[in-house]
């Protein structure tokens, strides 16, 4: 597919078929990985320093290079899964600052698909939300709400030049619907993925299929499409039924490494890192019964060594390059 290298706000080029991939678990790489102090789990703090800066390039090129490698397009999400209010507030920024970092991170984002990007493999960049509060808890919010309060990060996003929004780790159905209506309002496609549990429902005992099905019908299907992250495909390989249209909404997986639940994962004190040719053939499945299932990344626990995993498992040896 011959591409313009612009922007693709208005014409995603995911929607139209191939595979895409996406980093892994940016926050415990760096953690684990690297030895960084993130506090309150947010990555967006590395773009105030040329040191941190730095460490992103390298993370993010890391992944870049595995696409390139096997010949497919990419989505660069911005490290700005905290920067919201709430968090930004526990970390010292005001509004202004919050506002100015959040348009900065899709600049960074733009330098490197500069680099990296051919006609023949599209970058994506999109510009990371996070839920107002803890992702492994129910959200307390109501659509609204969500709507008001997630609108200045989308704004900022907009301005930046960013071609999408994703809101990752959602355990609420209301704050799913409040940011695809914001996105909305700001002509700005959306994209939302929930987490669940060890049995395949949001937290708050809502199964996907409620969750995808009643967002669609309060935004009249505003999502580009939905995805599920941070839970692994065992938890919630049983929760989809091919065939059926909620599922077919469902075009990305971000999964994590471990098996272990949340719950397990908060009281870790190191890095379950799985098994990356086991998570490799999960996601191999889950194109084989699902084939919509075309942006591929990781979550918690995993790294670049886990998304070239997924590429060996689920790409056609034809499909890499030199």
């Amino acid at each position: 597919m011959e591409i313009e290298v612009t922007k693709y706000r208005h014409d995603l080029p995911q929607r139209h078929g191939g595979i895409f991939l996406a980093d892994g678990g940016l926050e415990t790489t760096l953690i684990f990985h690297d030895g960084l102090e993130l506090p309150h789990f947010a990555a967006f703090v590395l773009l105030d320093s040329p040191e941190g800066l730095q460490k992103l390039k390298r993370y993010y090129e890391a992944y870049l290079a595995v696409a390139r490698a096997h010949g497919t397009g990419f989505v660069l999400d911005s490290p700005t899964w905290r920067a919201n209010p709430d968090w930004a507030d526990k970390l010292g920024y005001d509004a202004a600052a919050l506002k100015a970092i959040n348009v900065r991170s899709i600049a960074f984002l733009e330098d490197l698909r500069a680099g990296w990007e051919r006609p023949e493999l599209p970058c994506v960049i999109s510009g990371a939300i996070g839920p107002r509060g803890d992702g492994y808890k129910a959200g307390n919010i109501d659509a609204a709400e969500a709507e008001a309060y997630h609108a200045a990060q989308i704004a900022a996003f907009v301005e930046g030049g960013a071609d999408m929004v994703t809101a990752y780790t959602l355990t609420s159905i209301n704050e799913a619907i409040g940011i695809a209506r914001a996105a909305k309002a700001q002509a700005i496609p959306a994209v939302i993925s929930f987490t669940v549990e060890t049995n395949g429902c949001l937290v708050n005992g809502a199964t996907l299929r409620e969750a995808i099905e009643t967002v669609d019908r309060e935004t009249a299907s505003a999502p580009e499409y939905f995805m599920i992250n941070c839970a692994h495909p065992v938890h919630f390989e049983k929760a989809l039924e091919a065939g059926e249209g909620w599922v077919k909404r469902i075009h990305g997986v971000r999964a994590n490494a471990s098996t272990k639940s949340h719950a397990e994962l908060d009281e870790c004190t190191a890095l379950d890192a799985g098994d990356p040719r086991d998570l490799g053939r999960r996601y191999r499945d889950l194109r084989r019964a699902f084939p919509a299932m075309r942006m591929l990344g990781g979550c918690c626990g995993t790294d670049h060594r886990h998304v070239q995993a997924i590429c060996d498992a689920v790409l056609p040896p034809r499909a890499l390059t030199a």
